[in-house]
């Protein structure tokens, strides 16, 4: 048996019980070195995705069981958080994210990574080189979603780009999009946010501000649907807006607008590791800076409430019998 931090009817719960999983063949048993506990973990709480089981999708581990495949035996991974069957219609396109058929780690219908163990399909692994600590290696599903942006949206040096929300995925997706050489500009509410950021020579404005009808581009990452709103004030005729928020609830707006101004729309979700991990093996992100907090997991519950403090970016869980 092990611990794990335990999600059901939207209560959160440390357990002692849950029993160790066994990798089927083509998966890996992975020992986690150290988990994430992010925004979205948060919002499940609060009802955001039906789910019962062990929550969390950031992490880093070591892989301990293999059938079949040695040669992964010992490696230290991460691994992408979608579970798909290969055999349907969106995973022959190359659209595998979307899978009909698709588990998603801690999110949907398979356990997550707050724990001691976990199984995932080989083929959602990735190394992890060795010059890039657990620290660090446990941002690249995140990192790795900032950089979905770039792969939806064609991001010029010469355009305008706000960032609404500069939290924990918000620092990152700033400091992805300020590699585009973009004019970028984020908007920070608190002190921290904004030192962070400017350690990294990004510019910072309040609410207050924000232009309207002036950026050609506008992310938003508030998980708030006054941050939508006011990416909606803020973008240009013709522009996009792009989706990283989850949170449960509806927005009220205007869609004629939209017709209007012909405004794209996208949402984005999850992104390409093989990228983020080189980013982070040569040091040109380092989202260290972003931990607030690092818990043990048995003090899980406690991690959680740190996590949900108004100014708190990355909490981290370690379990047991890692140094």
């Amino acid at each position: 048996m092990m611990k794990a931090i335990w999600l059901e009817n939207q209560e959160i719960t440390l357990r002692d019980d849950v029993p160790i999983p066994q990798p089927a063949t083509g998966e890996a048993l992975v020992k986690v070195r150290l988990a994430g506990i992010c925004a979205t973990d948060l919002e499940m709480a609060h009802g955001y995705y039906p789910f019962t089981g062990v929550l969390g999708h950031e992490f880093v581990g070591q892989v301990v069981e293999a059938p079949g495949e040695d040669i992964w035996l010992e490696q230290r991974v991460v691994g992408e958080i979608n579970i798909t069957c290969g055999r349907c219609e969106l995973c022959l396109m190359g659209r595998g994210s979307h899978c009909e058929q698709r588990s998603v780690l801690g999110i949907l219908d398979h356990d997550g990574v707050l724990t001691e163990y976990i199984t995932l399909p080989i083929k959602n692994l990735h190394r992890v080189p060795d010059s890039v600590p657990d620290e660090a290696a446990v941002f690249t599903e995140p990192l790795a979603a900032a950089l979905e942006i770039q792969e939806q949206v064609l991001i010029r040096p010469t355009d305008r780009v706000l960032l609404i929300g500069a939290g924990r995925l918000g620092q990152l997706v700033a400091r992805t999009l300020a590699l585009t050489g973009c004019n970028l500009e984020v908007v920070a509410r608190r002190k921290i946010q904004r030192r962070l950021l400017r350690d990294c020579h990004i510019t910072t404005v309040s609410e207050a501000d924000v232009r309207e009808n002036k950026f050609d581009l506008v992310v938003d990452t508030s998980g708030s649907p006054s941050g939508f709103l006011l990416a909606k004030r803020a973008i240009r005729a013709r522009g996009t807006i792009v989706l990283k928020s989850t949170y449960k609830g509806e927005v009220n707006a205007n869609l004629s607008t939209f017709v209007v101004d012909e405004i794209t729309l996208v949402g984005s979700r999850c992104g390409p590791f093989p990228p983020a991990i080189r980013l982070l093996e040569n040091n040109i992100i380092d989202p260290k800076p972003l931990i607030s907090d690092d818990y043990p997991l048995s003090e899980g519950l406690l991690a959680f409430e740190r996590a949900g403090q108004p100014g708190t970016l990355k909490v981290l869980l370690r379990p047991p019998d890692i140094n």
